[in-house]
């Protein structure tokens, strides 16, 4: 105990600008929430708020039932519903700057990890919208910093506080998994092995499953449904995901300059003889990005690693600053970061109006196409909706939309809304949204004919404008038979 506590003491102090730096980047984020509208995800997550449960078809609960807390204290309220997103994204810079010192940072390479998260695209596209992965970013970083300390100290006994974080965000994304599988291949890799058998570190890999069993005792209830949307996300038939997409991101998704960063600490990882205990963390990273190619996962799987990794290479870019033409590396560093945290906000952030978005930031920032005109999408819908009948939607975006802003019962088959229940046995007349094609509706319809079309009443390209809105009769089947064709991840 008094050798851990020595080395404990041997650490630089926390930069208190870093606290500074972590306030902003949440004040700044609580300034932009209110703005444009929900996203689909969180339309989505408020639909399963109100069907709490242990599992969903697509995610544990822990991310549902924080927007269920959120609506619940102020139903309506952006800011307040994305208030934690914009408190994890401060607590992220925080914990980045924590890395480095971990490693020996001294208050130069704490403020240039916490200024690079600060300005990263990650920090403010996660940091702006309530998602799954809003989450998992801090829990994995929250584990890779505890991981680098028990590195360094010895003391196994925080592997239990790592069981449990690991739990609580197993809780909220499987992806907590992944990063316990590059951890154990860098340490089979690197050492110290021992740690594999220690019996705090199997105490806290215990407590991570206890932790998660109520969810997947519900995902083996139900037929494991996570499998099948593994499955689509691998196919590469989603957002950020293929190869290509997840190479590239890569090198961008924290800040093309940051990249640079987490490549050196990466490097300095492995080639650093006093780093030398830390190595597991740089092979993990190895595991991890080798998972995500092969397994065709989504390109930011691996964020907070990347994140973490800036943190690392914090060290040595202060090194490269105190060499050499320091006036010209110092201010071309500066100048760099701004431009970045410049672009950075004006593709993640909603900055201009709605009606203004840029064709450039929705094509780079699918998200924020998807904050855009819900409220007008549903009155577009409403209009056409005859009395009596009921709505049913192609999504879970706008199977949200429609109950959070319309005043007709709505219904999908997409995800998790299929369960959240169907059309009565009455509904003999549909109107069915985003449906592109016709002829599939005609199975199941007697008849099925054009009603018009989905407007968001400004112009810009997200996934609902335009989309067709058809009036459907004479259902061919009863519901009970006829709903789970509708089914589909």
């Amino acid at each position: 105990m008094a050798q851990v506590e020595a080395e404990q003491r041997t650490l630089p102090p926390l930069e208190h600008w870093v606290w500074v730096i972590a306030a902003a980047v949440t004040a700044v984020l609580l300034g932009f929430a209110g703005r444009y509208g929900y996203h689909r995800d969180e339309l989505y997550f408020l639909l399963c708020a109100r069907h709490l449960d242990w599992g969903f078809v697509d995610q544990p609960p822990l991310t549902p039932a924080i927007a269920w807390l959120a609506d619940t204290i102020a139903p309506g309220n952006l800011t307040v519903f994305r208030t934690p997103s914009a408190l994890i994204a401060g607590a992220c810079v925080l914990l980045v700057a924590l890395i480095a010192r971990e490693l020996g940072g001294g208050r130069a390479a704490q403020l240039l990890a916490a200024v690079l998260i600060a300005t990263s695209s990650a920090a403010f596209a996660f940091g702006h919208l309530l998602s799954t992965t809003t989450v998992d970013v801090v829990v994995w970083l929250v584990v890779l910093w505890l991981t680098l300390r028990v590195l360094r100290t010895g003391d196994t006994r925080l592997a239990v506080l790592i069981g449990a974080v690991a739990g609580l965000g197993l809780l909220n994304k499987y992806l907590v998994g992944l990063l316990a599988v590059g951890l154990v291949g860098g340490l089979l890799v690197a050492g110290p092995r021992r740690l594999l058998r220690d019996r705090w570190v199997l105490a806290g890999a215990a407590l991570a499953v206890l932790i998660v069993t109520p969810n997947v005792v519900w995902q083996i209830a139900n037929g494991f449904p996570q499998l099948d949307v593994a499955a689509q996300i691998a196919s590469g038939d989603s957002s950020y995901a293929g190869r290509p997409v997840a190479v590239a991101l890569q090198f961008v998704i924290v800040s093309p300059i940051a990249s640079v960063v987490w490549i050196a600490g990466l490097v300095a990882l492995f080639r650093r003889p006093e780093w030398r205990p830390y190595r597991a963390v740089a092979w993990a990273w190895v595991v991890i990005a080798a998972v995500v190619l092969i397994g065709g996962g989504k390109g930011y799987y691996d964020v907070a690693m990347l994140m973490a990794l800036t943190g690392v290479g914090a060290i040595p870019l202060v090194g490269w600053l105190s060499r050499g033409r320091l006036a010209l590396r110092r201010v071309g560093l500066a100048a760099a970061m701004v431009f970045c945290a410049v672009l950075a906000a004006l593709l993640m952030l909603p900055i201009t109006s709605a009606s203004s978005v840029p064709d450039a930031v929705v094509a780079v920032n699918y998200d924020a196409g998807e904050t855009i005109g819900w409220p007008a999408a549903v009155a577009s819908i409403e209009r056409v909706t005859p009395p009596g009948a009921v709505v049913v939607t192609s999504n879970y975006g706008e199977a949200g939309a429609v109950s959070r802003y319309g005043t007709v019962p709505v219904y999908s088959g997409h995800m998790s809304v299929a369960d959240f229940g169907r059309p009565p046995e009455s509904a003999d007349v549909v109107v069915a949204v985003g449906f592109d094609d016709p002829a599939h509706l005609r199975r199941y319809f007697g008849s099925v004919e054009r009603a018009g079309s989905v407007a968001v009443g400004v112009d810009v390209d997200n996934e609902e404008n335009g989309v067709p809105i058809w009036l459907c009769r004479n259902p061919r089947e009863p519901w009970s038979g006829l709903w789970p064709k509708f089914r589909r991840v």
